[in-house]
This record gives C-alpha cells, structure tokens and sequence, in this order.
C-alpha cells in the first residue's frame, strides 16, 4: 500500500447522496473504517488467494479431509465463551433484508432472533448499505415506522420481548465500490461490520444486549481468524470489553465443514454457534468440485433434502461439534411464503416446514431459520416440544455421531437424478431472482418461496455443471424421449422463459424491468466455459445505484 501506515487513510464515498446518510457516513465512522481497511484488508486478499490455490487442489485430487496439522484443537479440551443471556434461546429465528417494512415486521414478529442481513437478501444498493445501518438505528432508538404505497402502517409492538438483532455483513470475496481507503474499494463485510459496530456497540451494551453477527461464506478457519482479529481490534478501538461481540459462523462451504471445531476455536471468546445453510453448501460442492467427474453431479435442487446422507452427515457433525464445545447449533431455512389465495398450498407447505423443523429439534438442533412471520409459530411448536422451558439442549453431546471425510462428499449415495424440470425450475428461478437483484432487490418471492443468491447461485450453478457434465434428462419437455443437457437446449429454455416472463408481466413492465440483462446475464454465468466463483461478482458490475 502505497500509503504510510502513520498516516490518515484518505476514505472517500464514489456515490452520491443518500437520505439521512450523514447520520451513518460521519467523519469518525468514516476514519474508523479507514483503520479497519489499513489493518484488515491485505489479509483477506491474501485468503482470497489461498481459496484459489485451494480449489486448484480439490481440482488435482478430487477429494477433500480433515486437518492433519489441526488435529490437536479438535482433540482439545476447550469450550467457547458462555452465550450471553440474549442468545441463550435461539429456537426460532427469522431472516430478511434491512429496508424499513422488514425490521419492522421481523423484530415485530415473535422469533427469539432476526437475522437482519445486508449479504445474500441485500441487493448491495448504496441506498440499501447506508439505509439498512439508519434503520436499525431507528429500531433500537424506536422511532422507526414505515407505511406502504397502500396505506397501511407499521411501528414496533409497545408490549413483548422485540427480537434480538444479529446482522449479516457481506462475506470476504464482496468489495463495496462506494467506499475506497487509499484508493482501494473496501471489503464489503469490514463496511458493514464498521458502520453498524461504530454506530450501535455501546447502544446496544445499554439496552441489555450487544453487537452480534451471523458470518457468511467462510470457507477455514483462518478466515475466521481475521474476523476475529477484526473484533478485537474494533473492541479495542471503541473501548468496549473484549468478548461483548458475538458471532455466529454459517457453515455453507464444503471446505468450512471440515473445519466447524478450528473455525469455533479461531472465535471461541467471541464464537455464539454454527448454523447450516443448505443451498450455499451445494452450490459450493458444485463450485469446487466442478471438475471432478459425474459422482458429484447433484441433482434437482428441491431433491437434495437434509435427510439425504451427505447432508445429514453435515448436519449431525455440526450438532455434535457444537454442543461438544458449548456453542449454539442452528438449523436450516423454511423459506416457504404463505399463500393468501390457496389454503391447500399452504396446509401441504405447513406440513413440510413442521416435519423439517420436528426433525431438526429432534436431532439436537437448538434453533431453526423461518423467512416469513406465519412459520414462526410452526418452527417454535417444534422445539418447544423437545426444549420445554430449558433455553438450548446444549447438554444433548450426540455422542453417537461418528462422521468421516468421505461421507460428508459422498454425493454419489443420492438416487435422485436430475430433470428437464429441474432445468426448467432452475432458468425460471435464475432469471426472475437476477432480475429482481438488478433492481435492487435482494430477498424476492418467487413461487411461494423466498429466494435470496444462495438460490440464484445453486440454479446457475447446476445448469453449469449438468451442462459440462453432459447429464441426460429421460424425459424432456413431456415428450417421454431423452435429451442431453447442452448449451443450446438451455438456450432455448431461456427464450421460451423470457417470452413466458413478457406474456405474463405485459409489455410495459417488461420493457420497464431488467429482464433482458438477467437473461443474459444467467447465461453467462451459466455457460461460460470458466465458471464464475459468485454470480453477485458481474452482477455487482451491473447494478444501479
């Protein structure tokens, strides 16, 4: 860095201005996240390039293990720092965006947890960015509102427990284009984690809680490590007691589940649990073992359940894991949106989400994710029933879980194959999701399910590897005759999809929307011979404001 290091970072915003922006952009928020930049930055490039050079290794021998050079923290006698009384229950916790309806609705909502995320359900809008960190500023001086084109309002509840806030920054690979420190953009995750620990550490500590995160997308524990690095320093800086930041560390990268007890130990003073995301962790085993032959071909995305073995074998290890070193496990998502036209649509749905959440509780899972206020109930009856009045069942060691390497990459095991529908589902998803994001969009509803880039990335992604792989389909377009998967059949899955889109949205909203640019932009991504790490990269490149 061409900087001096005893210098002032010179940080400027490249974007115009934001409503109430200067509340959040202050001089000395500013220059806090100049030192985050200085002292943090040329770590994660260097760990971005260690994900390169490992994936260029996972392409040499197809084959992922535990740690040989680890293996004295995992046979340890050591246990993360005791959760504090806020995230001792955890049994139900909802997810969204930061815009104003949802911190309302979500902290209004009963789950013991909102998971307030600037990362795959934030369309990284500066407007967003800025106005997601006003928001929750206004939720905990409760002065937020928000009343719809329609009329209706919205305003915190005046009696009950408001849940308790944990904000997703953006991973590591995300840079933030509107801030530059030295004429470097920053890290997206060290903006979001600036502004909102700047602004809010000691608010919080006087409200009886304190600044907790969810950290996506991390793929060792030395990424885990720099977070944790991060923490102290920025407690430090502030001067708010070392161990006051908790963090939550999803396990969606295959490379991270071989890691789940050195990725705890990294943040054991800071570390609150483990959560198990399951489209970015398929679009992961896709990603990095892309090469590696037909055995780790998935199939349709709805198809690969948590019961199937390679998920389960993931699930039952982070719960043990957890539990084994006192930490919080989470469970997967119910992204199911309720219906208000179809009753049986919701009856069969509601029946889905409470045999996944029933199983979750029963395997030893101290909470769950919903992504719409009328699962919370569902998802609450589930655990309520294993945890009675007990707050976690941490106590609960799954001692009987004995997972090895191989079985948590044993794709092959699925009977499932994949489908021209599950082709069909993945463009239809693709470019309806990309299109949306384009606008600004980052949690959108589509086909009674709450789609964020995790599902956007799994649909791109197996169009990719069905593709290279050369799958065929038995049964395509309904005509009972086999077809091999290929660029051209894509294709015009696409075309018929984006006449299908006009036909139903109409010339005007149409011609109004992205939907051109998300056609094209699925397609890139989806059959470029060099297969693009995230789909937000160029799609960052394209988005507006």
């Amino acid at each position: 860095m061409s900087a001096s290091a005893s210098s002032p970072a010179v940080v400027s915003a490249a974007a115009g201005p934001v409503p109430r922006g200067e509340e959040v952009l202050t001089p000395q928020a500013l220059a806090f996240l100049g030192e985050l930049h200085r002292r943090f930055a040329p770590r994660r490039a260097e760990l971005l390039e260690r994900r390169a050079r490992r994936r260029a290794e996972i392409a040499r021998t197809a084959t992922l293990d535990f740690l040989s050079e680890t293996a004295d923290i995992r046979d340890g006698d050591w246990q993360v720092a005791p959760a504090p009384a806020a995230l001792q229950d955890r049994r139900v916790e909802i997810t969204g965006p930061t815009d104003r309806k949802m911190t309302v609705n979500a902290l209004n909502s009963g789950a013991r947890i909102w998971l307030a995320d600037f990362e795959d359900a934030s369309a990284p809008t500066w407007a967003n960015v800025v106005g997601g960190q006003v928001n929750l500023i206004d939720a905990y001086e409760r002065r937020i509102d928000f009343t719809s084109p329609e009329g209706k309002t919205y305003a915190l509840k005046d009696a009950g427990e408001l849940a308790t806030v944990v904000v997703r920054p953006r991973g590591w690979h995300l840079n933030e284009r509107h801030l530059t420190v030295d004429g470097e953009q920053m890290p997206g995750g060290l903006v979001d984690f600036g502004l909102y620990f700047f602004h809010n550490a000691q608010r919080l500590l006087d409200l009886g809680k304190g600044p907790y995160f969810y950290l996506p997308k991390t793929e060792s524990h030395l990424e885990a490590r720099l977070w944790n690095d991060v923490f102290v320093f920025a407690q430090d800086r502030l001067g708010i007691a070392q161990g006051t930041v908790r963090a939550t560390v999803l396990i969606e990268t295959i490379t991270a589940a071989y890691e789940m007890e050195e990725i705890l130990y990294e943040l054991r003073d800071h570390a609150s649990g483990l959560n198990a995301g399951r489209w970015d962790y398929l679009f992961s085993i896709v990603k990095n073992f892309r090469d590696a032959g037909a055995r780790f071909v998935l199939p349709d995305r709805n198809a690969v359940t948590m019961t199937a073995p390679f998920m389960r074998a993931y699930t039952e290890l982070l719960v043990r894991t957890c539990h084994k070193r006192g930490a919080h496990a989470i469970g997967g998502m119910a992204a199911f949106i309720p219906s208000r036209r179809d009753p049986e649509v919701n009856r069969v749905a509601f029946e889905k989400v409470k045999a996944d959440k029933d199983r979750e509780a029963g395997d030893g899972f101290d909470g769950s994710w919903v992504a719409h206020p009328d699962l919370v109930p569902i998802a609450q009856a589930s655990f309520d029933a294993v945890l009675g009045d007990r707050p976690h069942q941490k106590d609960r060691l799954r001692e009987d879980v004995h997972v090895t390497a191989a079985e948590l990459i044993d794709v092959a095991s699925l009977d499932a194959r994949p489908t021209f529908e599950g082709l069909r589902n993945a463009v239809q998803v693709g470019i309806r999701y990309i299109e949306a994001w384009l606008r600004g969009m980052g949690a959108v509803a589509i086909f009674n399910l709450m789609e964020d880039a995790a599902t956007a990335e799994i649909s791109r992604s197996q169009i990719w590897q069905w593709t290279n792989a050369g799958v065929v389909f038995e049964d395509v377009e309904g005509t009972g005759t086999p077809g091999k998967a290929t660029p051209e059949l894509v294709r015009q899955v696409a075309a018929d999809e984006l006449t299908a889109i006009r036909d139903e949205v109409g010339e005007d909203a149409f011609a109004t929307g992205r939907w051109t640019e998300a056609y094209e932009l699925l397609l890139r991504t989806a059959l470029d011979t060099e297969y693009a790490d995230f789909l937000t990269l160029p799609a960052y490149e394209q988005l507006e404001g």
